[in-house]
């Protein structure tokens, strides 16, 4: 999801499309919080690590 919102947020800059680079903002901060709440041990949607 990260790597998602990554490339999502370089076509947006590169094409001056606005709605790609919120839509990535969106998915690298929410990849970012699951990621972190799986190094910290807490169960994700039923998983014990979420990568």
């Amino acid at each position: 999801m990260i790597i998602l919102g990554v490339i999502l947020l370089v076509i947006g800059l590169v094409a001056g499309i606005s709605i790609l680079w919120t839509i990535g903002i969106v998915l690298v901060a929410i990849g970012l919080v699951l990621w972190i709440l799986g190094a910290v041990g807490h169960a994700v949607g039923g998983r014990r690590h979420y990568w």
